[in-house]
């Protein structure tokens, strides 16, 4: 089995499934675009909340990513236009606010997730795909798990084992190491790791890269052969004990 093969969802019928992209700021929804291209999905953008509203009547999208401050209309009446079309669409919040009063109204708006930004691309389609599956979406047939000599990885249930011992990792814990086993033996630098598992401008704060490479040592190495190894100047890679 590939390292990087991952679980599909399609539509019932095995066509791609639609998603909506909806934020002012271009360069974030070419991101996510293009983040949501590479899982075999269609994706349709807006840049208002009024083209929102159209583009989800005309494309009639199984999941929407919304941010909350457009220019004209803001996110929670575009969800409520887009409901009287689609009531059960499923939709991800995108915010730059991280108040507590602003992910209930958000989540009593009727949206489904909420992201702050900045965000992770690879937490925003991990989401998205939880959210589409809770939805019906279908599953193609091949296998969500990474597996790299004893440690195991599932993708859908976000289960993570080593000889068979359950591990417990926080989300970003385990975008990291996923973005380890699907790149075995091979040396990932502090810059691709965090571009890949942090977002796209974090300000190349390395050491939250060495903190959180610590976090998953104590909880995948811990006892046993270690299998993430630092390579001094270059970075860090993964591999088989032994």
């Amino acid at each position: 089995m590939s390292s990087t093969e991952t679980l599909q969802l399609t539509r019932p019928d095995g066509s791609p499934l639609r998603v909506l992209v909806a934020d002012d700021e271009v360069n974030i929804v070419e991101l996510i675009g293009m983040a949501l291209r590479y899982e075999g999905w269609e994706v349709s953008t807006a840049h208002t909340g009024t083209a929102a509203v159209n583009a989800a009547k005309d494309v009639r999208p199984d999941a929407v990513v919304l941010d909350m401050m457009l220019p004209d209309i803001d996110g929670m009446e575009v969800l409520r236009r887009m409901r009287g079309t689609q009531p059960d669409v499923p939709v991800v919040f995108l915010t730059a606010k991280d108040a507590v009063e602003d992910r209930i109204a958000g989540l009593t708006a009727g949206g489904d997730d909420y992201v702050t930004k900045p965000f992770s691309l690879e937490e925003l389609v991990a989401r998205l795909r939880a959210l589409m599956r809770r939805a019906g979406a279908q599953r193609a047939q091949s296998s969500s798990v990474l597996v790299v000599g004893d440690l195991e990885l599932d993708e859908d249930s976000h289960e993570v084992s080593r000889s068979g011992e359950q591990i417990s990792l926080t989300a970003t814990e385990f975008e990291l190491l996923r973005f380890l086993m699907r790149n075995p033996r091979r040396v990932l630098s502090k810059a691709q790791i965090l571009d890949r598992v942090w977002n796209y401008d974090f300000g190349g704060q390395a050491n939250v890269v060495e903190l959180y490479i610590s976090y998953l040592r104590k909880k995948v190495d811990a006892g046993r052969e270690p299998m993430i190894h630092t390579m001094r100047g270059a970075g860090y890679v993964l591999k088989p004990a032994g």
